[in-house]
């Protein structure tokens, strides 16, 4: 379980202020895929970061009982003069998980060959992706913060990717972050949107869709009919 407790977010650029959260409060159940939805700037990639613990929050609390993920997909924290191999091993034991182990099923995932052994500043934005998610994958995580993560590699790939993430979902919960209400429908059973620096928690993931598209100003969300396609 993850619980917001007036959680407030500003940020402060060239003497500017913006506030993507504000007095933000939720609970994220335990063994329940969230799909986070929102406009482009609305601050789900922060919330995500703040909820791993990656950004701290402004104001407020972010608590939980479990062990969460760094946002799968996400590469920032990998040292550029590590390898993709010795990235992997400071992980492992930061999470207490056994370095190899974890490398051996990274080099299998990836699928990016000689490059897991060279400095991630030569991998390009996809092969950084490719190991991030794997990483991620191979440690036991409570809940899972997914960023559009199934988007990277070849057909293969995302398939790939989709099935391990739904064999983690199996026994872990999930916050995913997806464009593509296809996708969300397809991942996720409750929702939650942002809008404005508010954020409203939906138990049913379709209610998130409408509530979502209609702030969008689709046509399909005011006539309460979401589309199967991407929006």
């Amino acid at each position: 379980m993850i619980v917001l407790r007036n959680v407030t977010k500003t940020f402060v650029l060239n003497g500017n202020r913006k506030t993507v959260l504000r007095n933000a409060n939720a609970v994220f159940p335990t063994g329940r895929s969230v799909g986070l939805l929102g406009r482009n700037g609305a601050g789900k990639s922060t919330l995500l970061r703040m909820i791993s613990g990656a950004l701290d929050v402004t104001s407020g609390e972010i608590l939980t009982d479990g062990r969460i993920s760094f946002p799968v997909g996400f590469a920032g924290s990998f040292h550029p003069d590590m390898t993709g191999a010795q990235n992997t091993r400071f992980v492992a034991r930061v999470y207490g998980v056994d370095a190899d182990e974890l490398c051996d099923y990274v080099a299998d995932f990836a699928e990016i060959g000689a490059h897991f052994h060279l400095p991630v500043r030569s991998y390009s934005s996809g092969m950084k992706s490719r190991v991030a998610f794997g990483v991620s994958m191979g440690i036991p995580f409570d809940t899972y913060l997914i960023d559009e993560v199934t988007a990277v590699g070849d057909a293969n790939f995302k398939k790939k990717s989709e099935a391990v993430f739904t064999e983690r979902r199996a026994t872990s919960s999930a916050i995913f972050v997806s464009h593509s209400m296809t996708q969300t429908r397809k991942v996720c059973d409750a929702g939650v949107v942002l809008e404005g620096g508010a954020m409203t928690y939906y138990d049913d993931v379709e209610e998130a869709i409408e509530a979502h598209l209609r702030n969008m100003g689709s046509e399909e969300g005011r006539k309460g009919r979401p589309p199967d396609d991407d929006a």
